[in-house]
């Protein structure tokens, strides 16, 4: 399957978890340390479950304790977030602090870039500022912070995907991995444990579905992607997620993030379109 359709899949993936954890935790279906636990290994035993059907994996692999710690922090973060932020807010803040940390990275790894990726950056991240500033639709700090850990977190388990050799494997142990973190974060918030069939049931999906295979097409793209391509397409999620949130929860969509959308938009595809036009080769003479 050619990488920019499997990009597009992860990013709807990705744009569907933002929305089904809005909407188990915002209708109050369900607490945030349930829906994480769930959502983890209900996702750990949909990739278990099809490594024994394909009877491959287990032997070739094994839990790498980084990458499970990274998944479980951005999932248990990622959900108290979302208890207080709507899905178009907390995709864009989240998708900025990832778009941030990858970027970043490919500095250090000697990653350069003309004008045009910088002007591409800029307005991406210019537009997660502005929607960040102080007003009356200010998202809360708290929320806002713990979804910016959980940004950083997805962007240090994103990169550590790259160089993955079978995406189904790495991810099913990678989830398999944070089975024990997932058991204990229930105990420990045993006494707050509120569930119902609808939390439930959207908690599965998102592990089962929108988490673990979409994780698996996630590191099936990157591999084909530069750091900084991988960081600023993933703030396209931002904008699914706001327009999915509106259709699907009613959620308004306020003047204030409709520009900052437009913007973030406009910095991926100058990005985007700045590396595509430096890596063509030049015309001979």
């Amino acid at each position: 399957m050619p990488h920019h359709l499997l990009t597009i899949l992860a990013m709807l993936a990705f744009a569907a978890n933002s929305i089904l954890c809005r909407m188990a935790l915002g209708g109050s279906t369900i607490d945030a340390a349930s829906f994480t636990s769930i959502r983890l290994l209900s996702g750990a035993a949909m990739l278990a479950g099809i490594l024994v059907y394909r009877n491959r994996g287990f032997t070739q692999e094994k839990v790498n304790p980084v990458s499970a710690l990274m998944l479980f922090i951005y999932a248990i973060c990622f959900s108290f977030s979302y208890i207080e932020l709507s899905a178009g807010t907390g995709a864009l803040i989240l998708f900025g602090a990832v778009q941030l940390t990858m970027i970043l990275y490919g500095l250090v790894k000697g990653e350069r870039h003309g004008k045009l990726t910088w002007i591409g950056i800029a307005a991406a991240f210019g537009g997660l500022i502005y929607l960040l500033m102080p007003s009356v639709s200010t998202p809360p700090l708290t929320s806002a912070m713990l979804m910016i850990f959980a940004g950083v977190a997805w962007g240090i388990y994103t990169l550590r995907g790259k160089t993955s050799k079978n995406p189904l494997s790495t991810t099913g142990w990678n989830f398999i991995g944070t089975i024990p973190l997932a058991l204990l974060t229930y105990v420990v918030f045993r006494s707050e444990v509120h569930l119902t069939t609808q939390g439930i049931t959207l908690a599965v999906f998102s592990g089962a579905l929108a988490s673990s295979i979409g994780y698996v097409i996630w590191y099936s793209a990157l591999p084909h992607l530069t750091p900084t391509n991988a960081a600023t397409v993933q703030l396209s999620v931002p904008v699914i997620a706001a327009f999915g949130g509106t259709l699907l929860l009613a959620e308004p969509i306020t003047p204030r993030l409709i520009l900052a959308s437009l913007v973030v938009l406009g910095g991926i595809y100058l990005t985007i379109n700045s590396a595509a036009a430096k890596s063509k080769p030049a015309p001979e003479q």
